[in-house]
């Protein structure tokens, strides 16, 4: 049976699962249960064998409009000492982090698919995912600079891996939108559909596709590549040539390789 969310709608079909935003009277804003359940849904998606692929969307009118506001309360309560509200804050953006975190450490490749607005904390989300694909009414803003903040979630740390640094240092200092066109010459999206249902069925089928392969390659590719964006070329040829030593599948080889020389689609165990 599937985990039940308050903030998030959860399925399973044909080996993908979808995991959607479910908050869209909110544009999808990031509540406090969120945080945690997004971190819990993809711990449990990690594990779950019949998963191979994640696709991640937003119900409603817009994918993510950031971090719920109302937040701000709580986190930024004057009560306390000053060293030690200094202190509890660090641990709660720690724990922000974790709980995204969790969509980058998932084993399954995570494919995002935006449309509307992506906003903030919407922003550290994506970033955080293998491949990002939008409609043509997506919209993209670094927000935090405009409530007078330092994104501290994981935008200004994984952005700069994935578009120039010179675009995410505009996009951080002045907070303005990049639109879908430009979001995909940079390269923040692999491609840009019509509308939400053309992005929704691409998309679909690009997992369906990455669903067809190996598992475990699948996993290990993933690794590899999380790995390399953090550590030398060194470091990640020898850290592949100690994987594969250990974990490259000779049932797998031996399916695939038949399957292509049979012109049919291999079938491999979780």
């Amino acid at each position: 049976m599937l985990p039940n969310f308050e903030t998030l709608s959860l399925s399973i079909d044909s080996h993908i699962a979808q995991v959607q935003l479910n908050r869209p009277d909110k544009a999808n804003a990031m509540n406090l249960p969120m945080w945690g359940e997004l971190q819990t849904c993809f711990e449990y998606l990690s594990d779950a064998s019949e998963v191979r692929v994640i696709v991640l969307s937003g119900a409603g009118k817009h994918f993510c409009s950031g971090i719920d506001l109302g937040m701000f309360s709580s986190v930024l309560d004057d009560g306390a000492e000053p060293a030690r509200k200094a202190e509890a804050l660090r641990q709660t953006i720690l724990r922000l982090q974790a709980n995204l975190t969790a969509i980058e450490k998932c084993r399954k490749p995570v494919l995002a698919a935006i449309h509307g607005s992506c906003v903030g904390g919407g922003i550290d989300m994506v970033s955080c995912c293998d491949m990002r694909y939008c409609s043509e009414d997506a919209g993209f803003s670094i927000k935090e600079i405009d409530v007078g903040m330092t994104a501290d979630v994981g935008t200004l740390q994984r952005l700069p891996h994935i578009i120039p640094q010179g675009v995410v240092r505009e996009l951080a200092y002045t907070g303005r939108t990049m639109k879908a066109d430009e979001a995909q010459q940079s390269g923040l999206v692999n491609r840009c559909f019509a509308d939400r249902d053309a992005l929704m069925a691409g998309v679909m089928e690009i997992a369906a596709d990455i669903a067809s392969k190996s598992p475990l390659a699948i996993r290990g590719t993933k690794e590899m590549l999380v790995y390399t964006r953090d550590h030398s070329v060194a470091d990640g040829l020898n850290y592949i040539a100690t994987w594969n030593a250990g974990m490259l599948s000779a049932a797998d080889v031996t399916a695939a390789v038949s399957a292509r020389m049979e012109n049919k689609l291999a079938e491999f165990d979780s």
